[in-house]
C-alpha cells in the first residue's frame, strides 16, 4: 500500500502525483490519498523553507528552475514556476479533496493543472467552482462541505499525522505504513520498495 500525503501548492508534488499513478497500477499497489496543508508542516517542523524563499542561493535557484522544467518535460506536464500567485492559499482546495475522499483524483488533477499549468489562483472561489464544473462536482455541495468542521478537522489531523510520522514537506509517501519517501525523484526507490514487498508476500 502507498500512502500519498500531498498539498497541490507544490510543483514537485504535481510531478509525483502524476508519476506515481501509473507506477502503482503497474505494480498492483493501492494508493491512499492523504490531503494535507504543507504550510502547517513548515510552520511546525520546517521553517527553513521560508528563509530559503526570502534569501535564495542564486546558482541553486537557477538550477532548480531548470531541474523542474526537465522533470515537467519528462512527465509531459506544463508547469509555470513561479505562478503569478505564489505561495497560494490551498486550504479550500485541500478541504475539497478531503470531502471527495476516494473520488478526489479528478478534482486534484484539475487543481494541479489549473494552478501550475494555467496559472490561475486556486484560492479563489470562482476558480474552484470552474474546476468543480469541469469534473462534474456540484459546486454548491462543494462549498457547503468545505465549510463543515469535520472536514476542517480531518485536514488538520492529516497534517499533524504526517509530521508525527516524520514528514517535513509535500509529497511525503509511505510504503506499507513505515517506509517513508519524500519527493518526486524518490519514485525509483518506491518502485524497488514495492517490488521487495511483493516478493516477500509471494
Amino acid at each position: 500500500m502507498i500512502e500519498f500525503f500531498f498539498d497541490c501548492s507544490s510543483p514537485w508534488t504535481y510531478l509525483a502525483f502524476h508519476n506515481i499513478q501509473p507506477l502503482a497500477k503497474e505494480l498492483g499497489a493501492e494508493i491512499v490519498w492523504r490531503p494535507i496543508l504543507v504550510g502547517g508542516i513548515f510552520n511546525t517542523v520546517n521553517p527553513s523553507v521560508y528563509a530559503q524563499r526570502e534569501k535564495p542561493v542564486p546558482l541553486k535557484a537557477r538550477y532548480m528552475k531548470k531541474d523542474l522544467q526537465d522533470w515537467a518535460r519528462s512527465a509531459g506536464l506544463a508547469i509555470k514556476m513561479p505562478p503569478t500567485v505564489f505561495p497560494v492559499n490551498s486550504v479550500k482546495a485541500m478541504r475539497g479533496c478531503i470531502w471527495l475522499g476516494k473520488d478526489m483524483v479528478p478534482f486534484a488533477t484539475g487543481l494541479f493543472e489549473t494552478y501550475w499549468g494555467e496559472d490561475k489562483d486556486i484560492s479563489q472561489d470562482a476558480v474552484l467552482a470552474g474546476i468543480c464544473k469541469k469534473v462534474g462536482i456540484d459546486e454548491q455541495k462543494f462549498f457547503a462541505a468545505i465549510a463543515e468542521q469535520g472536514i476542517k478537522d480531518q485536514l488538520k489531523a492529516n497534517t499533524e499525522e504526517v509530521v508525527a510520522r516524520g514528514g517535513f514537506g509535500s509529497p511525503t509517501i509511505f510504503v506499507n505504513k513505515t517506509d517513508m519517501y519524500f519527493g518526486n525523484d524518490r519514485l525509483p526507490l518506491i518502485r524497488e520498495a514495492l517490488k521487495r514487498s511483493k516478493a516477500s508476500a509471494a
